[in-house]
């Protein structure tokens, strides 16, 4: 692309790009986030290109010298249905193909390209019900994709996609019709809270940067999201990276910064790779660079690529981080603002936050405000796994409640069971359970009940899960993420998980579930960084709703749901055992014995908890408890 140097450039290239995708007959929309293409829709990709007549290399070109046939393949960002993926879209049907194969595609091609018809088979159906257009899928229909928006709508590797869908047109009136202060002031009067876990105002943070003696300000982005289970800011970065690098330009123009730096982790390769060509392309359009649209005003974006460490995610980690030290948190004051990347001031957002600022200055504060709560407005994006029927990426507004997102959105629990718990916030939050389902998710909604939203990992269990283990599970996680510059959240933890292993292998006792609690409120209390005093919240929240399984655990010596083998058994029902001798020949200890058709029993003594005997039974006959 061409060079755009004044607003009228940028208007009369957003206007071809407009108009070329009017004039395609259909657009072939194929997702390539990095759960589909684990699911193979490269090969789907690569296979409708060659169908279609499409070159995947080729530049997008406007004017007469755009010969084509009016079919369109594109790479798109994560749809967000992950549990059907691989995933493809057709419009201007807006027809949405599940688990698709390369085997599929000629199908797809002659019936759908040339013909206008659905493939039936290919379509979402639920409960007899089947739903050609994506829009109508209740996993969609009941949300508000906003920040997700174009996610699965655009190709994910032309600047062109983005300029048809308004992109940079909030940046233009920013630069062209609004004061860097009036820029802050809409951004404050949105309420906009920061979407990485703390819910900090962000345009307050913008207020404090632009408010600094010190005139080389930094932009940053936060894009490192470490939570188990998370995965919004990757699908924004692969999907729609340049609603955040936008969102990036309109903060650094606020606050009068002239080089910012997304920080990213490299277990993201393609995001890295997205936000590389992002990049490269913006600054050949000369939307990055100097002189943007010659407004007068230049900008610097760089890339950084962390180790994975998750204390990285924590404001001063990551500025260390980015200038070569190790990622640790220092004490505060002075904080980021004052004194952040390089020791100069610094706006730290993460990249949802990023991306929801071009639709408020596009709309202003007003309508922002008009969606979510009074306290907490706008849309969240959330990452739903675990037990639950459609796993994926969602955005509803704040206040959505749980319910509404496991049996509206999500589909229910897996297998027709109870929902017993959620863990929100990944390690640094907290259990939810049934009585919590009908609460608003909203940041102070949920701080009242000792969690947090978070970066918006939300991992759903049912009555299947113990709480104990999962416990366990996340303190052993934080542990080995740990920095280890604080005594509390180093030493702290430690002890913390080991009291947890003792307790899932059959040796804790009552008096450590005290312990267990002190050490968490001690940790909470006493660590340095923000990390640090919610590394013990897993442990706390389960040990307030579900004591009664931590004490099962330690006073009967028993797991209720078999998850921790030391405290478990098998037997065999006499009255169920049909003496077909199947358990026998796959017990791997030989902890099995009896006569056939007669019923057979476990030497408890040999028996190592494998599980294979129950997974074998072609009667139900063996039980665990």
């Amino acid at each position: 692309m061409r060079r755009l140097n004044t607003r009228e450039d940028l208007a009369g290239i957003r206007s071809l790009a407009e108009e070329r995708i009017s004039k395609m007959r259909c657009r072939i929309l194929i997702c390539a986030g990095t759960g589909c293409l684990a699911g193979g829709s490269e090969k789907i990709y690569e296979k409708m290109c060659s169908l279609c007549g499409s070159d995947p290399d080729a530049e997008i070109v406007f004017g007469p010298e755009a010969a084509h046939d009016g079919i369109d393949v594109e790479k798109s960002g994560c749809h967000g249905f992950c549990e059907m993926g691989p995933l493809v879209r057709i419009e201007p049907y807006n027809y949405l193909y599940i688990k698709v194969r390369p085997e599929d595609c000629d199908e797809i091609y002659n019936t759908t390209v040339l013909g206008g018809k659905p493939v039936e088979r290919l379509l979402y159906s639920m409960d007899g019900v089947t739903y050609p257009a994506q829009e109508d899928i209740p996993f969609y229909a009941k949300q508000m994709r906003l920040v997700l928006k174009n996610c699965g709508h655009i190709g994910a590797e032309h600047i062109e996609e983005a300029l048809a869908f308004d992109g940079y047109k909030a940046l233009e009136k920013a630069l062209f019709t609004m004061t860097p202060d009036e820029v802050i002031d809409v951004v404050y009067d949105s309420m906009l809270r920061g979407r990485g876990g703390g819910g900090f105002q962000t345009g307050y943070k913008w207020k404090q940067v632009a408010r600094q003696a010190e005139i080389v300000r930094y932009v940053v982005c936060n894009g490192d999201e470490g939570d188990p289970g998370a995965f919004m800011d990757r699908s924004v970065m692969e999907g729609d990276p340049h609603k955040m690098i936008e969102g990036m330009l309109i903060a650094a123009y606020a606050v009068h910064a002239h080089e910012g730096y997304i920080y990213v982790r490299a277990e993201y390769p393609l995001a890295v790779s997205r936000l590389k060509t992002a990049i490269a392309q913006a600054e050949e359009a000369g939307l990055i660079g100097d002189d943007i649209l010659g407004s007068g005003f230049s900008f610097r974006l760089h890339i950084n690529k962390g180790a994975g460490a998750f204390v990285c995610g924590e404001g001063s980690a990551l500025t260390a981080s980015i200038e070569g030290e190790r990622g640790m948190p220092r004490t505060k004051p002075p904080r980021t603002v004052e004194q952040g990347l390089f020791g100069k001031p610094t706006v730290l957002n993460n990249v949802e936050t990023y991306a929801n600022v071009p639709m408020i200055i596009l709309n202003g504060a007003e309508w922002y405000r008009s969606i979510g709560t009074e306290k907490s407005p706008g849309t969240k994006a959330f990452a739903v796994t675990g037990s639950i029927n459609n796993t994926g990426l969602i955005e509803v507004p704040m206040g959505t409640t749980l319910r509404e997102i496991i049996y509206d959105i999500g589909g229910g629990i897996k297998g027709g069971k109870k929902f017993k718990a959620v863990q929100i916030g990944g390690p640094s939050g907290g259990c939810l359970i049934s009585s919590d389902l009908d609460v608003p998710l909203d940041f102070d909604s949920l701080k009242e009940r000792g969690a947090m939203i978070g970066s918006g990992g939300l991992v759903i269990m049912d009555e299947d899960t113990c709480m104990v283990e999962v416990a366990r599970f996340f303190m052993n996680f934080t542990q080995n993420e740990s920095c280890g510059k604080c005594v509390p959240c180093r030493e702290g933890t430690m002890r913390m998980l080991e009291i947890l292993e003792d307790i899932t292998n059959g040796r804790g006792t009552m008096e450590q579930l005290d312990l267990l609690e002190e050490l968490g409120r001690a940790i909470t209390d006493t660590a340095l960084c923000g990390l640090g005093k919610s590394a013990a919240l897993p442990v706390l929240s389960t040990l307030k709703v579900f004591r009664d399984e931590y004490e099962e655990h330690v006073r009967d010596r028993k797991c209720r749901t078999g998850t921790c083998k030391a405290l478990s058994s098998y037997t065999i029902s006499p009255d169920l055992c049909k003496g077909c001798s199947k358990c026998a020949r796959n017990c791997p200890a030989g902890a099995i014995s009896g006569q056939i058709k007669s019923p057979f029993t476990i030497d408890q003594s040999k028996c190592i908890k494998c599980g294979a005997c129950a997974d074998n039974c072609p009667f139900g006959a063996i039980s665990v408890g």
